[in-house]
């Protein structure tokens, strides 16, 4: 009898949980982006916040994934962490909707009216009615209300089940005294935690809750408190959403569960506090499923009430418990330099920007030296850090770029104008470098993974070459950072020498493999890192010839690039001949094949 209670109440809350999804899925397409939409554009105010998560949770019927999708928009910076707040206290309402959907379940009958509003004939004409539109609507729209129909159905049936299971326990000495025994609020404020961890929905634990009141056993006493600890066990999947997000996205998270931490432990001191003296009468009350749905609804409104007006405060403990590092708040204070307000100053705009931009240039080329570290001492957490910092590049690039195509549609001098476009122009040169520091990285990590080694003249003709690049990487960020245009005549010769050095170590390297002293399975990491080599130097060149054009209006880059072709510019070959000499390969070790 055991087993088949437990196969039964388990079967149950699968169907449940099945419904549950099924039908928020369908919802949230029937609605398309317009969830999204609403979720990040509409929430100016922390008012707005609450009312917006309490009507989207209430839609797609999960706080838990309204709240990841919040995680998600703060993580990508479309949303601050204050407007999250509001709608995460918004969603914690809103998920008690749940509880008075599933009161439908227990209203039966044999006759009359009773009978049409039964659940089995409610949740058999929507089910026949939503696998009609399933199956035979051509029309996308008439689908997705099809999913939700069924959805519907199945989360009654869920519930029945559920109730069906619980029912014969009634009569059971043994697990009446188990209910009793959650009276100590402590113990039942750990249930509802565990449950609905392990279920990772407070809904369900509310549905269960409620299956479990309709055999008479559960009071007022045992329901409080574990309907406080299932807020807090709802936490858990939020919280594993935020693994692999930035702080803010983890901080996002952490909101929710101090929405429900801080409601518990107030609520628990309170009503606990003046029970003591008052003795509450209703204590002893039994529950039925609309009085859970109740206290369920009235417990979670009271806590954002409570909760509300330390929004601001509740901003200030996450920062404070998700501390940045020096790091990170030098990025945030990068993209804070681009205020919207300075538009209407182009040449303040213009100033913001480059100083954005040269936060933005360091941490592209630390990126490279990063990526090109790694070919010598490989690691997991550098290789990863790597991968960040691309991110956050990316998210320069986009920002700036935004900022600076407001900044066109301003009435600005023609010199204000090229200097806008010589940092568009830039701005993509600058995510490039970082996009190849990921490659390298890559090629960094095949290395180590496959236990690549290169002889011993490869990997000193490699050194040599890093080394000019790390020169090309700084010349080209100092000169852009402290407008040297001085230092920005020197990228170029640069640039034609590492072209030469590649070259020249295509052509070594083939004869090694040829000859066995490398192997085969060598050469495509070595050919991969001299592309990415020269495509690094092409792109700082690309930056010092934008900024030497933009400050000299006498300057003509296309008769500056004839005479470097032509080696007619006594200024370039002089430089070349400079880096030649610091740069030279030693003499090739002639080999015989094998």
């Amino acid at each position: 009898m055991g087993f088949t209670i437990v196969l039964s109440l388990l079967s149950g809350v699968a169907l449940f949980l099945f419904g549950m999804s099924l039908m928020g899925d369908g919802l949230k397409k029937a609605a398309g982006e317009k969830l999204e939409l609403i979720l990040y554009k509409l929430t100016n105010t922390p008012l707005k916040g609450v009312l917006l998560g309490a009507a989207v949770t209430a839609v797609i019927q999960s706080s838990s994934a309204t709240s990841v999708m919040v995680v998600g928009f703060v993580n990508s910076g479309m949303m601050k962490v204050i407007q999250a707040i509001g709608i995460i206290m918004g969603a914690n309402i809103g998920t008690s909707i749940t509880g008075w959907i599933l009161c439908l379940s227990y209203i039966d009958g044999s006759s009359g009216v009773a009978q049409i509003l039964s659940t089995a004939t409610i949740s058999g004409v929507v089910a026949i009615i939503g696998i009609l539109f399933k199956m035979v609507s051509k029309k996308m729209s008439l689908k997705n209300v099809g999913d939700i129909m069924l959805g519907f159905a199945i989360l009654m049936v869920g519930m029945q089940t559920m109730s069906g299971a619980m029912s014969p326990l009634k009569e059971n000495p043994h697990f009446v005294n188990l209910l009793t025994a959650f009276t100590n609020p402590a113990l039942g404020i750990l249930v509802g935690i565990v449950f609905t961890a392990v279920l990772q929905s407070a809904s369900a634990s509310i549905g269960i809750l409620q299956a479990l009141s309709v055999m008479g056993a559960i009071t007022f006493a045992s329901a409080f408190p574990i309907t406080m600890g299932v807020g807090v066990g709802a936490a858990v999947p939020v919280l594993l959403s935020s693994i692999g997000t930035n702080k803010n996205g983890k901080r996002t998270a952490l909101i929710y569960l101090l929405n429900d931490l801080f409601g518990m432990i107030f609520w628990s001191i309170v009503f606990y506090s003046v029970n003591a003296f008052v003795h509450f009468d209703f204590l002893d009350m039994v529950m039925s499923p609309i009085s859970i749905a109740i206290l369920n609804t009235v417990f979670r409104l009271a806590t954002v009430m409570i909760l509300f007006p330390f929004i601001k405060w509740i901003e200030k403990l996450v920062f404070w418990l998700v501390k940045d590092d020096p790091e990170e708040m030098e990025d945030q204070a990068d993209f804070d330099l681009l205020e919207e307000r300075f538009l209407a100053y182009p040449a303040l705009a213009i100033g913001q920007s480059h100083m954005a931009m040269n936060g933005m240039a360091k941490k592209a080329k630390k990126n490279v030296y990063r990526a090109v570290g790694l070919l010598s001492d490989f690691s997991d957490n550098k290789y990863q850090k790597v991968q960040e910092k691309e991110n956050l590049i990316d998210k320069y690039e986009d920002k700036l770029g935004t900022y600076l195509m407001q900044l066109t549609g301003k009435e600005m001098t023609e010199s204000q104008m090229q200097q806008v476009s010589v940092l568009l122009h830039v701005v993509s040169d600058f995510e490039r470098l970082s996009d190849h520091a990921v490659n390298i990285s890559e090629t960094a990590k095949e290395i180590s993974e496959k236990k690549i080694h290169f002889s011993e003249d490869a990997t000193k003709e490699l050194e040599i070459l890093e080394s000019a690049v790390c020169e090309i990487l700084q010349a080209t960020v100092t000169s852009f950072e402290k407008k040297d245009n001085d230092l920005a005549v020197t990228v170029e010769p640069l640039r034609e020498l590492i072209i030469s050095l590649c070259d020249e170590l295509k052509s070594r390297h083939i004869v090694r493999l040829r000859s066995g002293v490398c192997e085969w399975k060598q050469g495509f990491p070595f050919n991969n890192l001299l592309t990415d080599f020269e495509r690094i130097a092409a792109h700082c060149s690309n930056i010092a010839l934008a900024m030497i054009e933009a400050e000299s209006s006498a300057f003509d880059v296309h008769e500056y690039e004839r005479s470097i072709r032509e080696k007619s510019n006594a200024q370039y070959v002089k430089l070349y001949e400079e880096f030649e000499q610091q740069y030279k390969l030693p003499k090739p070790v002639k080999v015989k094949k094998a």
